[in-house]
């Protein structure tokens, strides 16, 4: 076996955000209990492809069109979609496949698996699991799992000790201390990635060094430079400045935010406590965790998989006038600082499932909460006299952090003359009909004016949507509207008034 060394923290971006880690969950929660064999690993990945959870070139080149794919389009699939892949473990091929989707799943103590043995869906996989539906719970989970998550854990044979998380808000804790202000500038984020040990105070002097030299702008070279110190290596081809200095800080951005400890300050520069949660930030950080040894990867799975009750329970620490207050800056914000073509671009960014913002803001929020976020600038921006009224969950900026709790409608939009529930969703296929128009209609139902409708948006309507819709039109006079992402950007850009939604 390789000797440990120090090598930069990397996250899987495989799986960005929480809905994804739940997709994948769920799929192999059906095999819990069930020894792990080549016959499993293939109903695994059937089911991935199938429910499009997973989805190879050939299959966006070939099946993108396609609500639903049969058992013949998977098996084409499989067949044209090799893996020249190879984990420690696993056979080259879907097996190596299988464990780069999963391994990190199981670092965070959702799952436990091995070849040939019983797969294990943990007592923290099943709450997951079970609370899919309710996002700051969700959240709350993954936090269970990131204070404990630490970088020389028996997955990752590393050098560098300590835990991501605990080290970034201790590190917070110590500037305020210092300077009166905790924000991290997104320039600084390398030396949290290559950091040795646990040592916040040194990571904070670090940082106020280049401070004081570069300001808040230090060059990239120079953090890169530090970097490659850190990881005592001169090797610029195997640690690149641009995964270092790029994609694996955007990633981590992206992991820490899924705590909702987290928030995004200066347009997306700076990331800061989420004084909204600072009574669980001030619990964490009395824990006083630490980086602890372990034997084997059961162990430490055990141990990532175990339950803190104060963390997991949820506790809203901002009146509800105060938070619809900062929803209602935050749009107006967001409405006045970009313009409706760069929101409209951002819709067709979620339209096409290869591509990635590239937005300072933007790209650290999950793709699925992201749609609702630009959906309500969009109505913001477009609609004269408009009341925009969004139910999802936010950070002390007022930027969408969770999606709206399942009894309440995505946004509420009202003008003088009319009102109409709006909702989003990534979801496909058969998805739609038992998710979204469903609960749409119970929404609407709750609703007694004769003209408020409902518009549900995604990027490709199922046919079996438009046929609900026409039936419930018919059976109970209840409206909903049902666009793609282009259809409704074209009909936003044509109407003034929530009315003229409703074409």
């Amino acid at each position: 076996m390789r000797k440990s060394e120090f090598k930069p923290l990397s996250f899987s971006t495989t799986l960005r955000n929480p809905s994804r880690i739940i997709s994948f969950l769920e799929v192999l929660a059906s095999f819990d209990g069930e020894r792990l064999t080549n016959d499993v690993v293939e109903k695994v990945v059937f089911e991935l492809i199938q429910k499009r959870i997973y989805q190879p070139l050939f299959s966006q080149r070939n099946f993108s069109q396609k609500d639903e794919l049969s058992e013949n389009d998977v098996f084409e699939i499989i067949k044209n979609s090799p893996q020249n892949h190879k984990e420690r473990g696993f056979e080259k091929g879907w097996q190596s496949r299988f464990d780069t989707w999963y391994k990190f799943i199981m670092e965070l103590g959702f799952c436990f698996y091995e070849m040939n043995s019983e797969i294990c869906i943990t007592r923290s996989g099943r709450l997951l699991l079970n609370s899919a539906e309710n996002e700051s719970k969700v959240a709350n989970i993954f936090l269970n799992a990131f204070v404990k998550q630490q970088t020389n854990n028996p997955f990752r044979r590393v050098k560098n000790a300590n835990i991501p998380l605990v080290l970034l808000l201790n590190v917070m804790k110590t500037l305020k201390e210092r300077t009166g202000e905790s924000k991290i500038s997104l320039g600084e984020i390398p030396l949290f990635l290559c950091w040795r040990d646990d040592d916040s105070v040194a990571l904070a002097d670090e940082i106020l060094k280049f401070r004081s030299m570069y300001g808040f702008d230090v060059p990239t070279e120079m953090i890169y430079e530090r970097c490659l110190e850190l990881l005592d290596s001169t090797n610029e081809v195997r640690f690149k400045k641009s995964q270092i200095c790029g994609e694996s800080a955007d990633e981590y951005v992206r992991k820490m935010r899924t705590t909702s400890l987290i928030s995004l300050r200066g347009n997306g520069r700076f990331i800061d406590f989420n004084t909204l949660k600072k009574e669980k930030i001030d619990y964490i950080l009395r824990q006083n965790f630490k980086p602890k040894e372990f034997s084997s990867r059961l162990e430490y799975n055990v141990f990532l998989s175990n339950i803190d009750s104060k963390i997991i329970e949820e506790k809203t620490e901002i009146v509800f006038a105060d938070e619809n207050k900062l929803k209602e800056q935050a749009l107006e914000k967001f409405a006045k600082n970009y313009t409706k073509e760069q929101i409209f671009n951002e819709l067709l960014v979620l339209k096409n499932k290869n591509a990635n913002s590239k937005d300072v803001v933007f790209k650290f929020i999950p793709e699925p909460t992201r749609f609702e976020f630009l959906t309500a600038i969009a109505l913001k921006q477009n609609l004269l006299n408009v009341k925009v009224l969004p139910n999802y969950k936010i950070d002390d900026e007022g930027i969408l952090v969770s999606h709206a709790t399942g009894n309440e409608a995505d946004i509420v939009c009202v003008d003088m003359q009319n009102l109409a529930i709006v909702e989003v969703s990534l979801m496909s296929g058969k998805n739609q009909l038992i998710h979204e128009m469903l609960p749409i209609t119970r929404h609407l139902k709750a609703r007694l004016k004769e003209s408020d409708f409902a518009i549900f948006v995604a990027p490709k309507i199922f046919e079996d949507c438009k046929r609900y819709a026409k039936f419930i039109k018919y059976d109970e006079n209840l409206t909903i509207l049902n666009f793609n992402i282009d259809e409704f950007m074209s009909v936003l850009k044509a109407a003034k008034s929530v009315g003229e939604l409703n074409v």
